[in-house]
C-alpha cells in the first residue's frame, strides 16, 4: 500500500454535505461522479495530497442508504492506494483478510476497486484502489 488514497464519508444530501466541506476546507469539490453500479452520488475534495469523498445514495437499495439507516451519517471506509491490485488482493487473502470483491471493479476516480469487509479490519471497511491507466 503506497498511501492513503482518500478517506469516504456517507451523507444524506450531497448538495447540503458539498457546502459544509467547501467551507471547512476552503475550497470547492473538483469532481463529481455518479457510480451507478454502487447506486451512489460522490464529490471529491483536496486536501493537500490525500482525498475526501462524500457518498450520497442514488437509490434505496444502495451500500450507502443501508449504511446511513443502520449507522447514521459518518465516515465509511479509509481508502488505501495499491499498485498492482490483483497482487494485492491475492496478499490480503493470504494473511487472513475477507475481501468482499476478489475481482476489482470500476469505481469512482478513475479507479479499479476492492473492498475487504469490516469484520477482518477491527470494524473498518477498506477500499483498495488502483488508478485506471
Amino acid at each position: 500500500m503506497k498511501k492513503i488514497e482518500h478517506i469516504g464519508i456517507a451523507v444524506k444530501n450531497l448538495e447540503v454535505s458539498n457546502l459544509i466541506f467547501e467551507k471547512l476546507l476552503g475550497a470547492p469539490a473538483y469532481k463529481f461522479e455518479d457510480v451507478e453500479s454502487e447506486g451512489v452520488s460522490t464529490s471529491f475534495f483536496a486536501v493537500g495530497p490525500n482525498k475526501i469523498e462524500l457518498l450520497a445514495a442514488t437509490n434505496p437499495d444502495s451500500p450507502i442508504a443501508k449504511f446511513i439507516e443502520k449507522k447514521g451519517e459518518g465516515i465509511h471506509h479509509i481508502a488505501f492506494d495499491v499498485e498492482n491490485i490483483e497482487l494485492e488482493i491475492a496478499r490480503l487473502k493470504k494473511e487472513g483478510f475477507v475481501v468482499l470483491n476478489e475481482t476489482p471493479k470500476k469505481g469512482a476516480d478513475n479507479k479499479l476497486v476492492a473492498f475487504l469487509h469490516p469484520k477482518s479490519t477491527n470494524g473498518v471497511l477498506i477500499e483498495l484502489c488502483q488508478e485506471i491507466s
